[in-house]
């Protein structure tokens, strides 16, 4: 590898292709950039780059590769796990899409809408709105989050259980690859049967084997009906009873079914400003269902009372408030979607993003938090999440009367294994939606076969032989490869 360029070599280069005002230098200016959503990771930079086109992505890619700059792509930066900011070296540009942000064509016939990278979630969703449309990608950031981090990381979300991960909802993309060329196949086709589809090479892959610029993203009808329920159930098990039901019985429309923990309750309550509990008594488990469809609104909350008379009459259900009206809807999401930031003020928190089948995840519940416990007894067992698709946020946080970083020091290692080790033994993932990043990179030693991080690093040896794009992120160190 040569030398590296100086940075005034360096800030020269990028503003002539990005111009003076797309090129952030001061400290101050790049912080936001180079620190992440949770303030756990922490890196350095010599500068921050911000395009405003695919043109000039795939001039900036080729002038780094050129001069062996590594490139850290960043979106919103809201990941999890350490992904999309770079490391302290100091030698790594980040490349920010926040300037690619608009939208570029909304197709009604085709139900397609083609977008930017940059463009946030909330504005796409919004633009569907606007189109009697629905983008059905639902998660928390979606103020920050950008299309193209959401593809990055496969983002999932609350209606995964309807309408797929992020993969599901992509139809065509564009890419600018290491060395500058640009992939572009911004189709809205729904059969291409032409050979491999490299879309899906980069859908996931966290910004280590190309930088997403462009995408066309699939729209659906906007349901004309919402019915929601908060619901208590006797244990996770009942909720997977009931879960079973619901798509029984509502022929599909189950949109969303989310498990939320007593201790997950209190936190976000109490994070809210000791924001009243949608049920009168405390319950150890409760569950969000959110049914919609295209039929009227009487005939949906009909469906809903005959699911949770069901689950009563079976035992499942022991209480549950039904929203009356919008404002109902939206306080029992507002309590779901505010559970991740209130651990997060709290501190001390050890997030595990678990997947497994959903016919072991009431088994998987039991065992782990008795696992964990056993180790630590005043944990506050935060369990929360995607119950319907089998993703649980398994999230112990610290004892009310301990400081959080005597507790993650103690017991972050130790508790991350021990969840994650009883995760794959149901055949399940250590990482169902926030990816990889750092923060999970070297596990995959242990979860992932030989033949999988071969295959992983032959495909990175193809189209980054440099490992210049997001080096050290994803992909373990194994034998004849360079995590970093």
């Amino acid at each position: 590898m040569t030398s590296l360029p100086s940075q005034d070599v360096l800030l020269h280069a990028m503003q002539d292709i990005v111009g003076a005002n797309g090129c952030l230098v001061a400290d101050a200016d790049t912080e936001s950039f180079v620190t992440d959503y949770r303030r756990i990771y922490r890196g350095k930079s010599p500068l921050v780059v911000m395009p405003s086109s695919t043109e000039q992505v795939s001039r900036v890619m080729a002038w780094c590769y050129a001069h062996d700059v590594p490139v850290v792509p960043q979106g919103g930066n809201t990941s999890l796990m350490g992904g999309a900011v770079p490391d302290d070296s100091g030698t790594a540009v980040v490349v920010s899409l926040k300037k690619m942000n608009r939208v570029l064509d909304v197709d009604t016939v085709n139900d397609t809408m083609t977008v930017e990278a940059g463009v946030t979630l909330s504005a796409a969703r919004a633009t569907a709105d606007e189109n009697g449309r629905l983008f059905p990608l639902r998660i928390g950031s979606e103020g920050s989050c950008q299309i193209g981090g959401n593809l990055s990381t496969n983002a999932g979300g609350t209606a995964v259980l309807r309408y797929g991960n992020m993969r599901d909802l992509v139809l065509g993309i564009e890419v600018v690859l290491p060395d500058g060329r640009v992939f572009s196949s911004l189709k809205g086709l729904r059969k291409d049967n032409t050979g491999y589809d490299l879309k899906h090479l980069f859908v996931g892959a966290e910004g280590t084997l190309g930088i997403i610029t462009g995408a066309v993203l699939k729209l659906m009808p906007q349901p004309r009906a919402t019915a929601v329920a908060f619901v208590a159930v006797q244990s996770p098990a009942a909720a997977v009873q009931l879960l079973g039901q619901a798509r029984a019985l509502s022929g599909g429309a189950v949109t969303a079914f989310e498990l939320i923990s007593a201790p997950a309750l209190d936190l976000v309550l109490e994070y809210l400003g000791n924001a009243p509990s949608p049920l009168p008594a405390r319950h150890d488990w409760m569950v969000l269902i959110e049914l919609t469809s295209g039929a009227d609104e009487d005939s949906l909350n009909a469906t809903l009372m005959e699911i949770l008379e069901t689950g009563l009459g079976n035992g499942w259900v022991v209480d549950a408030a039904v929203a009356s009206s919008l404002a109902d809807i939206q306080q029992f999401w507002r309590i779901r979607e505010e559970i991740s930031d209130a651990q997060t003020r709290t501190g001390g928190s050890i997030k595990c993003d678990i997947s497994v089948p959903v016919s072991r995840i009431a088994q998987f519940i039991e065992k782990a938090s008795a696992d964990v416990l056993a180790l630590e007894p005043a944990t506050r067992m935060v369990i929360y999440g995607h119950m319907g698709d089998g993703n649980v946020h398994f999230n112990p946080l610290r004892p009310r009367d301990r400081d959080a970083k005597s507790f993650l020091a103690q017991w972050y290692k130790p508790v991350s294994d021990l969840v994650d080790g009883l995760a794959h033994a149901e055949n399940g993932s250590i990482s169902a939606e926030h990816g990889i990043g750092v923060a999970k990179r070297d596990d995959l030693r242990q979860y992932k076969s030989q033949v999988e991080l071969e295959l992983m690093w032959q495909v990175k040896r193809a189209l980054d032989p440099k490992n210049l794009l997001n080096p050290g992120r994803v992909l373990p160190q194994i034998d004849g490869a360079a995590a970093s």
